[in-house]
């Protein structure tokens, strides 16, 4: 499960000392969008629209905010490769990856941003040992899931997959198994690998290999098409979008026609100066219309934080819900949507991984490993029940980044389990703090960070029938509390 780390964005401005009556400047963005002056929305109205807007939009700027890191800006310290090329990681992500927060430090990454504007893709994938977990996820720049290939979704067996633009018309050609239409014309493949352990790289590796991508016209042995238009992709950081988060919207959404769901909240953001083949400018704005945007930023922000904690179900204090999935799973429910991006983006819909979280005991209390030792045990038998594996993996509680800690270890998880202490009643007992808990029950010790703790546990691949977390927070198994030591 992945996350931006640009987006606690309007909460840095000082929005309370900039006054909020009267228009000012007649000249900006918002001011002429539109003709008449008796169709423009007022102040409240403003605020009010740009506060969904904010919420519509935080995953689509996010989401540009990583493919700008990951395959356009060469210089972002986080680079990975061009379009529609696969880049392999050849090991999990760390402490030292910070382009997104929430990482998985579980399976090694293979990353592939496609630009589909000029022609589809060919993703064609080797077979994979049942026993290795293994997954394709399609995500577009609405961060909506629009496809799967693996383990779960397709078997383990090699195959031809197309992964298709928004406007593209065609018939399926011969040999491709599935076909997948992305909502926007740029889109994210990520493909999970499950690594077994630190000896087990190098199979991880030849899997890797045989993820092969190649466009429709190489895969027919037809003429290539003509390339799409060169794009001046605007630079962005954590710094930028502050300023002038509409902006990236702007420019975003030219590459995401509008869906049925979408028309209404496009509309109103037209009738303020935002949306595809605009030009927002929040430096060019009135003082008061600065103040109603950036008040509305930070309204929309509390709200996404709300439901975080409130749009899923508390199970002995850890959250358990479904936030991600396909463009009919959100219908229209931007809030969740936001939710879902903010709590980590390019998460799995449920039925591919389950992803409860917590900050806090059962009571509420705020788990903060300056100030104490914890403990989680699972019961006898009482794992997470999954078909693939499951992990508990710590965070910073403050950035939700990997810690970095003496013995390298981010995460404990089931393939860990031969080698880890069991109870003498069969339970098992993870150690959470920051010092080592001794020699005799390091093996069990996941580190904490001196000071807030996140703790994220992934189900791959969830089982369905009972004992089961399925449905989200419904299910017949439910997480262990984390508790103090004693």
């Amino acid at each position: 499960m992945m996350k931006h780390i640009l987006l606690n964005t309007a909460l840095a401005f000082a929005v309370a000392t900039i006054p909020l009556i009267g228009y000012g400047a007649k000249q900006d963005a918002i001011s002429q969008a539109e003709k008449s002056e008796k169709d423009r929305p007022g102040i409240v109205e403003t605020k009010a629209i740009a506060e969904e807007g904010f919420i519509y939009g935080l995953p689509i700027v996010m989401n540009y905010a990583v493919m700008y890191e990951y395959c356009v800006d060469k210089d972002s310290g986080q680079y990975k490769a061009p379009f529609n090329t696969i880049f392999n990681e050849h090991r999990v992500f760390t402490y030292k990856d910070t382009a997104i927060i929430t990482p998985n430090s579980d399976t090694p990454y293979s990353l592939l941003w496609l630009d589909l504007r000029a022609e589809p893709y060919v993703l064609s994938v080797p077979a994979v040992e049942k026993e290795r977990y293994y997954s394709v996820m399609l995500t577009d720049g609405n961060t909506f899931n629009y496809g799967y290939i693996g383990s779960r979704a397709t078997g383990s067996d090699a195959g031809d997959y197309l992964v298709v633009g928004p406007d593209w018309k065609g018939e399926t050609p011969a040999g491709i198994k599935q076909v997948f239409r992305s909502s926007t014309q740029f889109s994210i493949a990520a493909y999970r690998t499950q690594l077994f352990n630190a000896d087990d790289m190098s199979n991880v590796e030849k899997v890797q290999a045989g993820y092969k991508v190649q466009p429709l016209s190489a895969y027919l042995h037809q003429p290539v098409p003509p390339a799409a238009p060169a794009i001046d992709f605007p630079k962005i950081d954590k710094e930028l979008v502050k300023e002038n988060f509409f902006e990236y919207l702007d420019f975003a959404l030219q590459f995401a026609p509008s869906g049925p769901e979408e028309e209404a909240i496009r509309a109103k953001l037209a009738s303020i100066g935002i949306g595809p083949g605009k030009t927002f400018n929040f430096k060019d704005l009135s003082l008061e219309h600065k103040a109603v945007i950036l008040l509305a930023m930070k309204e929309g922000d509390s709200k996404i934080e709300k439901y975080l904690e409130a749009g899923q179900k508390d199970i002995n204090g850890w959250r358990v819900g479904s936030l991600f999935g396909d463009r009919a799973f959100y219908n229209g429910d931007w809030l969740k949507r936001a939710a879902a991006a903010k709590g980590g983006i390019y998460g799995n819909d449920a039925v591919e991984a389950m992803y409860p979280l917590t900050k806090t005991l059962a009571n509420g209390e705020a788990l903060d490993g300056s100030k104490h030792k914890y403990t989680l045990t699972f019961a006898k038998d009482q794992f997470p029940p999954v078909n693939a594996f499951w992990s508990v993996t710590m965070y910073d509680g403050k950035t939700q980044f990997l810690i970095k800690n003496p013995i390298d270890r981010y995460l404990i998880n089931s393939p860990m389990l031969p080698g880890m202490k069991k109870n003498a009643d069969g339970s098992l007992t993870l150690y959470i703090q920051k010092d080592s808990p001794g020699p005799d029950k390091e093996s069990n010790w996941l580190p904490a960070p001196n000071g807030p703790i996140y703790l994220v546990m992934r189900l791959y691949w969830p089982k369905t029938t009972p004992p089961s977390i399925l449905p989200a927070g419904e299910g017949t198994w439910s997480p262990p509390p984390v508790v103090k030591a004693n």
